[in-house]
């Protein structure tokens, strides 16, 4: 009994030998603790992302997918328009363009990596869901602070049932160098900074992912965006355009800045894309010029087979019997 009472101990402890001491530190420091890294030399964790300049890096079909999707919406775009109007006007703006011209676009985006935003009051003082077309998509750029102000307008009965919260982008700048940092918030003392920008995507009307592959091509791009080293400094980067590209085919696009950018911050012209800004580069928009190049290239992308056979789809549910 005795002798069977010592095996037994000295096979626990070879046993706790082999296992080691799970509340004993590990002896080698993990080479990927970025969080601990950033409190000795100031490097965020996304500046180590491999992936950060080609978020498709590594996978062909991808990589081909985006490059015939950009071919496409540019054979179908139109030409940059650009309206330059003060803050305080882009609500009566809007309304004409609204009740007098009878434009809709499908795709509206809404802010700018800035902070000096005035979202809040352009979206309650305007009827955004006439100026979007059913279905159409809505996308609301802001910083964390503004996003948070927001929460409550999406919570609204009224705005509820005209638009429902579909995703959640974030954008992050590479550091606190880049033209894209949001800068502290009022706390200048607060241990975390929050240097992310976030974009509600909202839909209007009924749009279903499995069946609607002609109004829109979901999966397409990640939820999460890192400044790459390319970009150039303007008040939103082209990658959060080709975004909106790629996930509706409508060609019919919106986007109004309700900020003072300045010199500093340029509102770059793009293709397919008419941009309302107090400090656009080109004030050429036309309402009728506008309308008969769309009537000419068709409000949404025609389809082509190379795209619908690479691009990521969603099972259609079976039915029963």
């Amino acid at each position: 009994m005795h002798s069977t009472h010592i095996s037994i101990k000295s096979a626990n402890e070879n046993s706790k030998k082999r296992r080691g001491n799970p509340l004993k530190p590990a002896a080698q420091v993990h080479s990927n603790d970025h969080t601990e890294h950033y409190v000795h030399t100031s490097l965020p964790p996304q500046k180590f992302v491999k992936n950060s300049q080609n978020q498709v890096e590594g996978y062909p079909n991808l990589q081909k997918l985006f490059r015939l999707k950009e071919k496409h919406v540019a054979r179908h775009a139109t030409k940059p328009y650009g309206c330059r109007v003060n803050i305080d006007e882009m609500s009566s703006t809007l309304n004409n363009w609204i009740h007098s011209d009878k434009l809709v676009f499908e795709v509206v985006m809404i802010g700018c990596l800035t902070d000096n935003q005035f979202i809040y009051p352009l979206l309650t003082s305007l009827p955004i869901d006439r100026l979007i077309s059913k279905p159409g998509f809505l996308f609301i750029w802001g910083s964390a602070q503004k996003i948070n102000e927001l929460t409550r307008l999406l919570q609204n009965d009224g705005w509820a049932k005209k638009f429902r919260k579909s995703e959640e982008l974030v954008f992050i700048p590479v550091d606190k160098n880049s033209p894209f940092y949001p800068g502290l918030d009022d706390n200048d003392e607060a241990l975390f900074e929050k240097m992310q920008w976030h974009c509600w995507m909202c839909i209007t009307g009924t749009v279903r992912r499995a069946t609607d592959g002609h109004l829109i091509h979901c999966n397409v791009d990640t939820d999460l965006n890192i400044e790459s080293e390319n970009l150039q400094n303007s008040a939103i980067p082209a990658h959060l355009y080709r975004i909106a590209e790629n996930f509706s085919t409508a060609t019919r696009r919106l986007h109004i800045i309700p900020a003072r950018t300045g010199t500093e911050t340029p509102v770059r012209m793009r293709p397919g894309w008419v941009i309302m800004s107090p400090d656009v580069i080109l004030d050429n928009f036309d309402s009728v010029a506008y309308q008969a190049e769309i009537e000419r290239l068709g409000t949404h992308l025609p389809p082509r087979s190379e795209i619908e056979a690479l691009r990521p789809k969603s099972p259609t549910q079976r039915r029963g019997p």
